[in-house]
């Protein structure tokens, strides 16, 4: 038997993978299964978007392009930041690289070793915690509690930072509950942070295009007395319904933006040449797409939120950002996985249990309404049968 060095004996997974791997193999047995598991849009991606790819390739970019993107497309991404932030960002400090993932990666193996804590959002993206772990750092959560309508807060996240601590990640709006932390909140951990000068912050702001009722994102890019310990993480994935496009950027301090080229030299070389094309169409494109895609996400949370607060035993807050509710099924008497795994198996509805994100995520399931309004009403429907019908075992 082969035996890898051990650290492979500590990565985790993604379960929405698993979910829909498992959802994808009942519908492929005849099964009517409604995915409310994966956090994509179910939108395509819009025209021009792919027009600009085939340009590309017709036009001859076959080629491998600088490790750290094609200078057009770092160009691009600096304007943009800097309308939307205020905040100027050389195009020197951007990196481009295939998919939102790939920063969470490299910042984590920048600064995580036995010995060392990383502090990560829980209940989030499962994939920190798990490159934590695979680094031998020791993941301590930073809470995020459902009383805060699922903000972090900054008192609590300042007073777990302290000699071991190398790195903090931070996320809003956030999966898998569709928080978003207020300004105010945000305010205080920046000004925490001053005595924190040499501590990296990893702020993943992938769903910052994705807010509700008017609600403005907060970049923590705003604040200039982060930009030696910053790092940024953004891309295209869900704003623009280009998860299969697999392209993400970040930007990075002066200090660690050749290691970050290195690592990217060493791994994938460059993200594929047609893509990056296509990222420039993106952003500098007509928005009409993403308007018309936040509209239906805006309609499709309000029927969700307003189903699941229909159901016995479940409560849900409204979320403020992202496509996910998380809502409470506590007075359920329900595990999240047991009824996650029921649900699927035996309603046709795929969901994921709230402790695939964190060890906080108990008593909760994640709904993603990247789905129809249709599918979802249907789905509502099947679970409130399923509830009335079954105990909890």
């Amino acid at each position: 038997m082969l035996k890898t060095v051990g650290a492979f004996d500590r990565i985790g997974d993604e379960n929405a993978f698993s979910v829909l791997a498992r959802a994808t193999a009942l519908s492929e047995q005849g099964r009517d299964i409604i995915n409310l598991g994966i956090g994509q849009p179910d939108f395509k991606t819009p025209e021009h978007i792919v027009e600009a790819a085939v340009k590309a390739l017709r036009d001859g970019h076959h080629g491998y392009t600088s490790a750290n993107g094609i200078l057009p497309l770092r160009e691009t991404i600096a304007a943009s930041l800097h309308k939307q932030t205020g905040t100027s960002v050389s195009p020197d400090n951007v990196m481009v690289v295939p998919g939102g993932k790939v920063t969470m990666f490299m910042a984590i193996l920048m600064f995580g070793e036995p010995g060392k804590e990383i502090l990560y959002p829980d209940p989030g993206f499962p994939i920190y915690r798990s490159m934590i772990e695979f680094t031998g750092a020791t993941p301590i959560p930073v809470p995020i509690r459902e009383e805060n309508d699922f903000a972090f807060s900054a008192e609590e996240t300042l007073n777990l930072i302290n000699k071991r601590t190398a790195l903090l990640i931070l996320n809003s709006p956030a999966n898998p509950t569709g928080g978003v932390t207020p300004r105010t909140e945000i305010e205080k951990l920046v000004k925490g942070l001053e005595n924190h000068p040499n501590l990296p912050v990893l702020s993943d702001e992938i769903y910052s295009r994705m807010t509700y009722d008017g609600l403005g994102h907060t970049s923590l890019l705003e604040f200039e007395q982060l930009k030696d310990q910053l790092i940024l993480l953004n891309g295209w994935s869900k704003t623009w319904a280009m998860t299969g496009w697999r392209m993400g950027y970040s930007v990075w301090p002066a200090s660690l933006i050749d290691k970050a080229r290195k690592l990217a030299v060493n791994c994938w070389s460059c993200v594929n040449t047609p893509s990056q094309y296509a990222g420039i169409a993106a952003i500098n494109g007509p928005q009409d797409a993403v308007d018309h895609m936040m509209l239906a996400f805006d309609k499709r949370r309000k029927l969700v939120v307003q189903g699941l607060n229909d159901l016995p035993g479940i409560s849900c807050k409204t979320p403020k950002g992202a496509f996910y509710a998380f809502p409470n099924i506590k007075e359920t008497g329900w595990q999240a996985k047991p009824l996650a795994s029921a649900l699927l198996e035996e309603a046709g509805v795929a969901l994921v249990g709230g402790p695939d994100f964190g060890v906080l995520g108990e008593g909760y399931l994640r709904f993603s309404y990247a789905n129809s309004e249709e599918n979802i009403s249907r789905a509502l429907g099947r679970v409130s049968e399923f509830l009335s019908t079954h105990k909890a075992s």
